[in-house]
């Protein structure tokens, strides 16, 4: 009896912790672009509608991209951007743009900056060949 209801104990334990894990989600409202600030000390960050009507993350990524030039233009600072878009979080970088499931977990490259700053698909860059030197 005493065996069962530890295991039962640590169970719940473990149920508890997982559900904590979870962190925050990205809303999954259909074709709309998010931009994310972070909360105050510690709150749940705030999702502030960019656009409507995106038909693929990478239009969401360019709407947030034009949001952090206008911001840079404007005299602002702030070099990085995290948006949501469909469930999925997007990351933008001096690097490119990545795209990843959590705000905390592994984010994959999806576009990456060419050397005058633009963005493209990482395998569309062309790096200029090596000359070896004599």
């Amino acid at each position: 009896m005493t065996r069962s209801l530890v295991l039962l104990t640590a169970l719940a334990g473990a149920m508890t912790l997982g559900a904590c894990a979870g962190g925050v989600e990205a809303p999954a409202e259909r074709g709309v672009c998010y931009a994310i600030e972070p909360g105050e000390n510690g709150a749940d960050p705030k999702f502030n509608v960019v656009a409507r009507d995106q038909t693929q993350i990478e239009f969401c990524a360019a709407r947030l991209e034009e949001m952090r030039l206008r911001f840079l233009g404007l005299g602002g600072t702030r070099r990085e951007v995290t948006g949501a878009y469909q469930g999925q979080f997007i990351f933008i970088d001096r690097a490119g743009v990545w795209f990843g499931k959590s705000l905390e977990g592994p984010r994959f490259m999806a576009l990456a900056r060419t050397g005058d700053g633009r963005l493209a698909v990482p395998g569309a860059i062309e790096q200029p060949p090596v000359v070896p030197q004599q």
